[in-house]
């Protein structure tokens, strides 16, 4: 017979072996601070120390802020919080369906609970029912009916603008630490080589999610021309259907995605790794010249980095957005094979898109001189599923080896992949076609 004491340490051990298996799952294999925050947060609640959960300890004791950081500015913990939500249900949804127990992080609160769970559970939600949250690269809904939603994105760019100083800050501190920390022998991957080069800063580009709202209100879409420009910024209010937005205030301000500004930071953490740095530019802050001196990341589709048509008339993968049908599409300007005209995702206000469709573009600089990586997608999602294959090996390496060289370099490429939306976020996703430019 097994004792209660005996039957709660199995049950507290099989739970932190669950733990375990949902860390080290593919949906965790590439985010070892999400992985962290889940053992941190079990670890304390297995362990009895529940009423230790709280928002300021895991910014402090898993994301290194001070002790007495203000959260109500720097909202790391909350942030990471629903991706670390996002995470947990697609694991439970595809690798870990046949899990008997499962673990849930309830909103308003970061103690996780261990649910048992029953032969009629249902997997958990795949798509969002908050129109603001997927239907573009930037997650701004195309037009505004809804004034509170409309409040409520406009909030979260207010917050996403302040994080980008934040990151500015953090990852310019970093680059001070790696200089004085770094090992000549540290691994250097042969693809971020190639982009990211010791005293050769990368210029990585963030979205322009000011323009993307603008865009939405007006229903109208600016070419690059037109955004350096700028006129738009001095063009009176809009009456949309909703009522009066003021377009002027839109187009002016400074925001940018949660996505864009993730990739931002994790992109300076590979530049340690390569011993090569990283400058963090606003789209509206980036000139022509720029494309031209050396490497760039640009993150986005045109409507938010408009800077991406420059390299649009000799892709084969484009990006279009049809606000009239509510379709976001990827191009196909010669396919080849079996290979369909378009790929096409659609949205609505209340459904986000289902399956989502990320671009990637690895090209030469505007003179030739540098190299160029493209980071696009058919939501946010999408951009997140062309940043997922890039930076996990286990998918990058194969694909660089296929199409390597005889002499071992590497061509420039492009390519298309497809995933499914997982409450905002992308599951692992899939080649769908690609071209060596070279």
């Amino acid at each position: 017979m097994v004792s209660v004491g005996q039957e709660r340490l199995i049950t507290i051990s099989s739970q932190k072996a669950l733990v375990q298996r949902v860390a080290s799952s593919s949906a965790f294999a590439k985010s070892e601070r999400l992985s962290s925050f889940l053992h941190y947060v079990c670890d304390l609640a297995l362990s009895g120390r529940a009423d230790e959960i709280n928002e300021q300890k895991i910014g402090s004791a898993v994301f290194g802020r001070v002790t007495d950081y203000d959260s109500s500015i720097d909202t790391i913990v909350r942030t990471q919080a629903s991706r670390l939500r996002q995470r947990l249900e697609q694991y439970f949804a595809e690798e870990g369906a046949s899990e008997p127990v499962c673990i849930e992080i309830p909103r308003g609160g970061y103690v996780p609970i261990f649910r048992q769970r029953s032969l009629t559970d249902a997997p958990p939600a795949t798509a969002k029912t908050a129109p603001a949250q997927d239907p573009k690269t930037t997650s701004v809904p195309t037009t505004v009916a809804r004034p509170p939603i409309w409040r409520s994105a406009t909030l979260a760019w207010g917050i996403a603008a302040i994080l980008l100083f934040a990151l500015c800050a953090e990852i310019a501190m970093r680059h001070r630490e790696s200089a004085l920390n770094r090992s000549p022998s540290a691994a250097r991957n042969s693809f971020w080589s190639l982009l990211l080069q010791p005293g050769r800063p990368t210029m990585v580009v963030v979205g322009d999610s000011g323009l993307v709202m603008w865009e939405g209100v007006t229903g109208k879409s600016l070419d690059l021309g037109s955004y350096v420009v700028g006129n738009y910024r001095s063009q009176g209010p809009i009456v949309s259907p909703s009522g009066r937005v003021d377009a002027i205030n839109l187009a002016n301000s400074r925001y940018t995605s949660i996505v864009d500004l993730e990739l931002a930071l994790s992109i300076s953490r590979i530049a340690e790794r390569q011993g090569g740095q990283i400058e963090v530019r606003y789209a509206r802050d980036l000139r022509a010249d720029d494309l031209k001196g050396g490497n760039v990341i640009l993150i986005g589709a045109p409507e938010a980095n408009p800077w991406v048509e420059l390299f649009e008339p000799t892709g084969n993968f484009i990006l279009r957005d049809d606000r009239v049908q509510h379709v976001f599409s990827v191009m196909n300007r010669n396919p080849t094979g079996q290979e369909p005209k378009s790929w096409e995702s659609r949205y609505t206000y209340t459904r986000p898109q289902p399956d989502v469709f990320g671009v990637v573009e690895f090209l030469p600089n505007l003179a030739g001189t540098g190299n160029v990586l493209i980071l696009e997608g058919t939501s946010m999602a999408g951009t997140e599923c062309a940043w997922d294959f890039v930076s996990d090996d286990s998918t990058l390496l194969p694909f660089l080896d296929r199409i390597k060289a005889a002499n071992g370099e590497l061509p420039h490429f492009e390519m298309v992949l497809g995933a499914k939306n997982i409450n905002g976020s992308s599951a692992k996703g899939q080649i769908l076609a690609w071209r060596v430019r070279d």
